[in-house]
C-alpha cells in the first residue's frame, strides 16, 4: 500500500491534538476501509499508540477494518420498517447479491449492512445505497435499484 495519501491526510491536520477520529474518517473516505498499513502510519505520524487507533477504528461502526464494496447498502429493520416489510427487502437483497449482513460481494461492488434504525420511519421500509435513500420500498423495486449502481 502506498502511504503517501495517508501522509497527505495527516499533514492536512498540522499535528493538531485530538484529530485521530477525523484522520481515520478521511482515510476511510479515501480507501473505503482502514488498511492495517494506514493505521500504522497514522499511529507513527500522530505519535499515538497503535492500540488507540485500533480501539477507535473497531469501536465506531462507521469504520471498517476489512475492505468494503464500492457501494455500502443498508437495510433498515427498525420497528416501523420491520412491520412494513423490511425483512422481505433484506431477503431480496441477500438473494440478488448472494451475500448476508456484513458481507461484501466477490466483485467488491456492494457491502450489505442491516441497521436498527435510519431515523426516517415515515418512509419505511427504507434501503440506503451510499447516501441515497430509497423509501416506501417494494420488494419488486429492489432489483432495478441495485442495477442502477452497477
Amino acid at each position: 500500500m502506498d502511504v503517501t495519501k495517508v501522509d497527505e491526510i495527516v499533514a492536512k491536520y498540522q499535528r493538531k491534538e485530538g484529530v485521530l477520529i477525523q484522520v481515520l474518517q478521511d482515510i476511510q473516505a479515501e480507501y473505503n476501509w482502514l488498511p492495517e498499513e494506514a493505521l500504522k502510519q497514522v499511529s507513527q505520524r500522530l505519535e499515538v499508540p497503535l492500540s488507540q487507533a485500533y480501539s477507535i477504528a473497531s469501536f465506531y461502526k462507521a469504520f471498517s477494518l476489512t475492505p468494503r464494496g464500492r457501494h455500502l447498502l443498508s437495510v433498515c429493520l427498525g420497528t416501523a420498517c420491520h412491520v412494513r416489510g423490511g425483512p422481505k427487502i433484506l431477503d431480496k437483497v441477500e438473494e440478488l447479491l448472494g451475500i448476508s449482513d456484513g458481507e461484501t460481494t466477490e466483485d467488491m461492488k456492494f457491502t450489505l449492512k442491516r441497521v436498527n434504525c435510519l431515523g426516517c420511519c415515515a418512509l419505511g421500509p427504507v434501503m440506503v445505497v451510499d447516501k441515497e435513500y430509497h423509501g416506501k420500498l417494494l420488494v419488486s423495486k429492489v432489483e432495478a435499484i441495485l442495477k442502477g449502481y452497477e
